[in-house]
């Protein structure tokens, strides 16, 4: 089963091909750690994107840290507990850094992956670390240094602003937005005989002029709902903006696309070998 195949089982449903982009990012390095950054412009797909990639490559441990979430259990870093065997000041650990130091301590036996999300909202001197982590495999504490499996480890970096150039300049960078190029499906990928090809031609025009790409599991939603259901140009676009993960209503309502919904219609009804009425 293809790498595409396997991450849509985990959620993450594409009609791109991440296969060499995946190589690039786990091809060892001579120095530091795997590190890449997912981005791209549609909400959580980063993230949907990075948690499926650790699943369908077989990651034995994938961890999951995002900084825009409360911890309600860090303690102010000023302030010192006293370790109870030795008497030593100690400084606790924060959600972060206890996520962090998992993941190097489970590298050094199984692979593991670490995604950090919403690295904007992580204050600067993360940043910093995380820089001289990926480029030296030693990530810093305040009393102490963990380091990192190079063979074993891989970083996974997701922010809604530019990450620092020092971090940046260290990462290889993977783009999650689905691409414009439409999929030409064989009608009986849903079940269907050709005589539902003037549907699906119907439809691929739409898609073409609203700049929508449906992904296999998508298109089958749509054509299904729409054979079964669809008698009018607002049923057609309500199906349509329903399946849609990227697509725009008001885009699907426009006049300049009202004559290829009508032309879904009518094959709708052709189909059903019945007669359209137009009012």
């Amino acid at each position: 089963m293809s790498l595409r195949k396997r991450m849509a089982e985990y959620g993450f449903e594409s009609n791109d091909d991440y296969e060499y982009r995946i190589r690039c990012l786990l091809k060892p390095r001579p120095k530091g750690l795997r590190c890449g950054i997912v981005e791209g412009s549609a909400g959580r797909r980063k993230t949907s994107f990075a948690t499926a990639l650790g699943h369908a490559h077989g990651f034995s441990h994938v961890l999951y840290h995002d900084f825009s979430q409360a911890d309600p259990a860090d303690t102010p870093r000023e302030t010192l507990l006293m370790d109870v065997e030795d008497g030593e000041p100690i400084i606790p650990l924060s959600a972060f850094d206890r996520c962090v130091s998992e993941a190097c301590a489970l590298s050094e036996a199984e692979d593991t992956l670490l995604i950090i999300d919403q690295l904007q909202a992580a204050a600067f001197r993360e940043h910093i670390r995380l820089s001289r982590f990926v480029a030296g495999g030693d990530f810093e504490y305040p009393l102490a240094t963990l380091r990192a499996n190079p063979k074993r480890f891989v970083l996974l970096l997701i922010s809604e602003e530019p990450v620092f150039h020092s971090l940046a300049r260290e990462a290889f960078r993977i783009w999650t937005d689905p691409e414009a190029g439409l999929v030409e499906y064989p009608p009986d990928t849903f079940g269907f005989d050709d005589d539902v090809v003037p549907v699906m031609h119907a439809l691929n025009e739409v898609f073409h002029h609203v700049g929508s790409s449906p992904t296999e599991s998508e298109y089958g939603r749509i054509l299904s709902d729409a054979l079964h259901g669809a008698r009018s140009i607002e049923q057609v676009a309500q199906c349509l903006y329903g399946w849609l993960e990227f697509t725009d209503f008001e885009v699907l309502m426009d006049k300049t696309c009202q004559p290829r919904l009508q032309a879904v219609v009518d094959a709708i009804f052709a189909w059903h070998g019945e007669d359209s009425i137009e009012l």
